[in-house]
């Protein structure tokens, strides 16, 4: 990326940053796709700062930020495919500003997580995605292909309705 736009690595120093970001994106944009008070009870799960954390340094994800400025305005996260599998990582995040959107910076960034795959042996990434968002067409358009569909139960009565999607064989530039 060049210009005002900068990707960078996140680590601990950034997981407030990295909440803050999830908490706009989120009520901006799930609340036409699952309930609020779901949106509340994710949030607090997966994005709490020990959440964060143990994602880090247990769980060996991968943070990048993309700036504006030195305004963060997304973040993703990926990591190998636990178990370990040949070649398969995960992309476990991937959030941008709506106000963003459909300018590239998506791409920018999933192009920057394909080198870094790439570079660690990776030949495919895996996603989960909301079968109701409408990031399935962006997914889609670069590539992704639906594997299946599963819905997870997240606990306290609410449930994840996705499609898995994958994007192989990795290619950089997408």
């Amino acid at each position: 990326m060049s210009g005002p736009f900068e990707i960078r690595k996140a680590g601990i120093d950034q997981i407030e940053t990295i909440r803050r970001l999830s908490r706009e994106i989120w009520m901006e944009v799930y609340p036409s796709i699952i309930s609020v008070e779901q949106i509340a009870y994710m949030l607090d799960l997966i994005y709490s700062a020990d959440a964060l954390k143990h994602q880090i340094h247990e769980q060996g994800h991968t943070f990048i930020l993309l700036t504006e400025n030195d305004t963060p305005i997304g973040y993703a996260s990926f990591s190998k495919k636990e178990p370990i599998t040949n070649g398969l990582f995960r992309l476990h995040k991937f959030y941008l500003q709506p106000a963003y959107h459909g300018k590239g910076l998506g791409k920018g960034m999933l192009n920057e997580i394909i080198k870094d795959v790439i570079s660690q042996s990776g030949n495919s990434l895996e996603l989960n995605v909301n079968k109701y968002n409408p990031t399935v067409g962006f997914y889609k358009k670069i590539g992704f292909s639906i594997i299946s569909e599963e819905v997870i139960d997240i606990g306290n009565g609410y449930v994840m309705d996705d499609y898995i999607m994958e994007l192989k064989p990795l290619k950089y530039p997408i």
